[in-house]
């Protein structure tokens, strides 16, 4: 009888997670079959295994990445139910929900690159705007959900890059001016 099958269902979540966090290290172009599965702790063959290539497992990765941020962006704006909540709840989302772990600036950044230079990944950046952009429409017109999205992701960008102390009020001030009306 043959020793039992050592089995191991989270393999290929390890093998996504340990690929996001190689690329929030090295960038997407110092990710290699090698790099992922060592960080991931599983052999090397485990990597063809579970993905055709490399593109296959950015795909994923990547995937992950923003249903992550997707979600959090959709819960933020889902628990508000009154104008003043939902404008809170933008104000919460540049300031707590974007980027709570340091590598999801990289990562962003990463997925925005790969996407710029190889078209079969926006996909992904779009699902992921059209995620963020249904969660705003929840209280705001179209026109003002899609500057509100670019505004989200202009603040937390330059939020995240900015050297020195940064002003909280300012992103307050920045979405109320957005959504004065006269």
């Amino acid at each position: 009888m043959n020793a039992a099958r050592r089995t191991d269902p989270q393999r290929r979540d390890r093998i996504i997670d340990a690929c996001l966090s190689v690329i929030a290290e090295q960038g997407v172009a110092g990710a290699s079959h090698r790099r992922i599965a060592l960080e991931a702790d599983v052999p090397l063959g485990s990597m063809t295994y579970h993905f055709a290539g490399m593109d296959e497992l950015l795909q994923a990765a990547f995937n992950r990445f923003a249903d992550t941020v997707a979600d959090r962006f959709e819960a933020r704006m889902s628990a508000a139910t009154t104008p003043h909540e939902a404008r809170r709840a933008v104000v919460d989302i540049i300031l707590k929900d974007v980027f709570t772990h340091p590598e999801d600036l990289v990562l962003s950044h990463e997925i925005y690159t790969l996407a710029a230079r190889r078209p079969e990944f926006r996909t992904i950046t779009d699902r992921w705007m059209t995620r963020s952009r249904i969660a705003l429409r929840r209280h705001f017109d179209a026109d003002t959900t899609m500057l509100l999205d670019a505004l989200i992701e202009g603040l937390t960008i330059h939020r995240a890059l900015t050297v020195g102390p940064v002003d909280d009020a300012l992103v307050a001030e920045a979405v109320d001016r957005m959504l004065r009306r006269d």
